[in-house]
């Protein structure tokens, strides 16, 4: 079995999860939710909404990828980013 980012989900109420770092910090949040297209999963980073998904698997690997995007350098080599 391989590493999946659901795995660092932990649901705390029913519909209701919350990504946890290696020190049991809170990076990431999903909510199920009701919507006219059909039930979603509300994923955000931080506090704040980066998208949907139509699966937990799907919004939790966004959540994880804006996750190791932050950590990164930001911009190209010898630029003003």
């Amino acid at each position: 079995m391989t590493w999946h980012p659901i795995l660092s989900a932990v649901e705390r109420e029913p519909a209701h999860w919350v990504m946890i770092d290696s020190l049991e910090h809170v990076y990431g949040d999903v909510q199920l939710r009701r919507t006219p297209d059909g039930p979603r999963y509300r994923a955000e980073y931080r506090g704040q909404l980066i998208g949907w998904g139509t699966t937990l698997a799907g919004a939790c690997s966004r959540i994880h990828q804006t996750y190791l995007d932050a950590m990164g350098p930001k911009g190209w080599p010898n630029s003003s980013n």
